[in-house]
């Protein structure tokens, strides 16, 4: 297979270049514009009122020198990232106002990228997937109807690479600090017959990992197939990759944090992580009119995969009697997925109303289970990959949304957008605690949103708006607590003030996210190292966000951006220490009351630009009861980034050389944790907690041979 995916990239590469001196002139403005309608039914324009931040190709090439696209994200407002290795590679993760992956609604070509069944987003199975980026938009707060899981805390839509109309390619190395390398290469043959464009990358990130061999291998590619003439695209596309990682999700107790923060305290040879997952899309767009044009995407994702673990001293009823009691016994713990998408949509504009609707309709199917690959005292009449439990899923997710944009005035603009939402979840057999499970909920939705803006003048427009948001509980919150978990709702209340010139851009919003049964997270882990939750029946967010961009000179540019939130549960009310306790209004887990990220640029000459960042993020819970223990403190870190592009005449049309200096005063200072109930003394709970390291200084260097 690998060869043949070799050949077939070497074939294409070979069009490119005998098709190269054939190509002509075209239209780009109007190609881009038909790319755009892929993510046009999911995005909101400038002038909507809702609250977001847009993200260009060159802003993410600047960083992407092998992190994940959370770690290329993390200087947005209200926006938190983190790594399980500590450098931004691997198993990493995005918060945006307290809310985690499960409650971030993430699309790519209009197309859920969400684990159906999680809810969870693995940005590790999608390595180097900033390289094949055009653009994306972070919506924050609920935001419009998008398809998939239900954004509860923002949605991200990525829209991958456009059409090219020139034949060209490039060679991206970059190394760095714990082994870390990056290797790319891309290809696009530009317009073949003024209507053919076929382009690619192929990638492997290779990091050890600030934590102790908590080492990330990632192999991905992309391949895409385009058809473009002056009112149709139609692009097929395949992409995906596989991961093996050494496993870090356990982070480090206090004692082995004072001891030595890089150490992992898995000993096993092959306690690792292996997925591999595959995804192929299928787009149409057709421009039928100048009113009138279509969307209709198609996608099919292929998941499968394990992690493997070492376990000693274990029961024989744990594992099915598959070996005996005391037996030392290594598992695998396999999910084997399919998912199924097909997303439509019909936009009509006309002089000053736009009006998009649309349907979406997925099925997803996985199977669970473990297999005992080895134990110390296997069982009679036992077979090594006998599994010891089993269950399958099903989810079905239907949506269908129409959105519309009109003039009330000439200074005031409407924004009406209604979903209707309708799931059913299954699954049946046994967990891998081997606790019989068995589920069968339906759930029906209904999602309004509403807003205005008003225009004030040519340089200051200001917005409100509402939203109403349902989501359901996730595989997680049923096996740990079946019988009374609840879906969640949630109403999301937005005003913001925008003011632009030739200068200065501000953007100043207020927010209030009242939710009623919201799924928090506990502070605990689950036996795969998932945050577990729990429905809390009152709580809300509010906040303030500032962003604001100055251009100093044509050398020097500033960029702010602060969050202030206050975020807590009306009444915490928990079964502790033999009885129920109520802990009052306390704060929400993993919701630091203030973030902040700023930025200074300075651009000597047109190709050389330096940038000094800085990122603060305040103390913060990892549990719901205020408790000193479960409280970590705040930190600040700058980085270092720096670019200089090479413009050339002979084979290559240039070459950038990248830098950046992560953590560039060298703080040793923990993001993120967990906390749990371990012993009891007399009916008194012990509250302990663990913790996850980031990186101290470490550099990435990079050079980019572009022809």
């Amino acid at each position: 297979m690998k060869n043949l995916f070799l050949f077939l990239t070497l074939l294409v590469l070979s069009v490119s270049v005998t098709a190269q001196e054939n190509q002509k002139a075209q239209d780009t403005t109007k190609i881009e514009k038909l790319d755009e309608i892929l993510v046009k039914a999911v995005r909101v324009q400038p002038t909507s009122p809702i609250t977001h931040s847009n993200v260009k190709k060159e802003d993410l090439e600047k960083r992407n020198l092998g992190q994940d696209i959370p770690a290329l994200l993390n200087y947005l407002p209200s926006v938190i990232t983190s790594s399980d290795a500590g450098a931004g590679i691997g198993y990493s993760y995005l918060r945006v106002r307290g809310s985690d992956a499960t409650r971030i609604n993430v699309t790519i070509n209009g197309i859920s990228y969400n684990d159906s069944e999680s809810q969870g987003t693995f940005w590790v199975n999608l390595g180097d997937f900033a390289s094949s980026t055009q653009n994306l938009q972070l919506q924050r707060g609920v935001g419009t109807s998008t398809n998939g899981s239900g954004a509860f805390g923002a949605s991200l839509n990525i829209l991958t690479d456009a059409i090219s109309n020139e034949a060209g390619g490039e060679v991206s190395n970059s190394f760095g600090s714990f082994g870390t390398r990056k290797h790319t290469v891309k290809f696009t043959t530009g317009k073949i017959n003024d209507h053919f464009e076929f382009a690619g990358r192929l990638s492997n990130i290779y990091s050890d990992g600030y934590v102790d061999r908590a080492f990330a291998d990632l192999k991905s590619y992309f391949l895409q197939g385009s058809y473009v003439d002056e009112n149709t695209l139609i692009k097929a596309l395949v992409f995906g990759g596989e991961e093996h990682t050494y496993q870090a999700w356990y982070g480090l107790s206090a004692e082995e944090l004072e001891e030595d923060r890089r150490q992992n305290p898995y000993t096993y040879d092959n306690e690792t992580d292996n997925y591999w997952q595959n995804h192929y899309q299928l787009h149409w767009n057709e421009q039928l009119n100048s009113q009138w044009s279509t969307n209709l995407g198609l996608n099919y994702t292929r998941g499968e995969g394990y992690f493997e673990q070492f376990k000693d001293d274990r029961d024989a009823e744990d594992y099915n009697n598959l070996i005996n009691d005391g037996s030392d016994v290594i598992v695998r713990r396999w999910l084997d997925n399919h998912f199924y998408v097909a997303n439509g949509s019909v936009t009509y504009i006309e002089n000053s109303i736009e009006i998009i609707s649309g349907a979406s309709v997925s099925t997803y199917t996985n199977d669970h289970y473990g297999e005992v690959i080895w134990a110390s005292n296997l069982a009679p009449n036992t077979n090594i990959n006998d599994r010891y439990y089993f269950s399958t899923s099903d989810k079905t997710d239907w949506s269908i949304f129409s959105k519309a944009s009109f003039k009330v005035s000439n200074n005031v603009k409407a924004f009406v957008d209604v979903q209707g939402r309708f799931v059913n979840y299954k699954t049946v057999g046994l967990t891998s605690n081997r606790i019989p499970i068995n589920v069968d909920e339906n759930y029906s939705f209904f999602n309004p949103k509403l807003g205005l803006t008003y225009k004030i003048n040519n340089n200051n427009s200001l917005y409100a708006s509402y939203a109403r948001a349902n989501k359901e509980p996730n595989r997680n919150d049923f096996e740990s607590n079946a019988a009374r978990v609840k879906h969640e709702s949630l109403n999301d209340f937005e005003l913001g003030w925008r003011f632009a010139n030739e200068k200065l851009s501000v953007n100043t919003n207020l927010y209030y996210m009242n939710y009623k049964n919201q799924l928090v997270l506990t502070g605990a882990l689950d036996n795969s190292g998932e945050y577990l939750r729990e429905n809390i029946d009152k709580s809300y967010r509010l906040g303030l966000e500032i962003d604001a961009n100055f251009d100093v000179s044509n050398k020097w540019t500033l960029n702010s951006n602060v969050a202030i939130s206050e975020n807590k549960i009306n009444e915490l009310i928990i079964d502790r220490d033999g009885g129920l306790t109520n802990f009052g209004k306390t704060n929400i887990a993993f919701s630091p009351s203030l973030i902040s990220g700023n930025s200074i640029t300075y651009k000597p000459i047109k190709n050389i630009q330096l940038a000094l960042l800085g990122k603060y993020v305040s103390s913060q819970y990892l549990s719901n009861t205020d408790t000193e223990a479960s409280k970590i403190d705040g930190y600040f870190v700058s980085d270092f980034n720096a670019m200089y592009e090479l413009k050339m005449n002979s084979v290559f049309k240039s070459i950038v050389f990248k830098g950046l200096i992560n953590n560039l005063f060298n703080n040793e200072y923990v993001d993120r944790g967990y906390t749990y109930l371990n012993t009891w003394s007399g009916l008194t709970a012990i509250e302990e907690q663990g913790y996850y390291p980031q990186a101290t200084i470490n550099f990435l260097v990079g050079m980019t041979l572009k022809f």
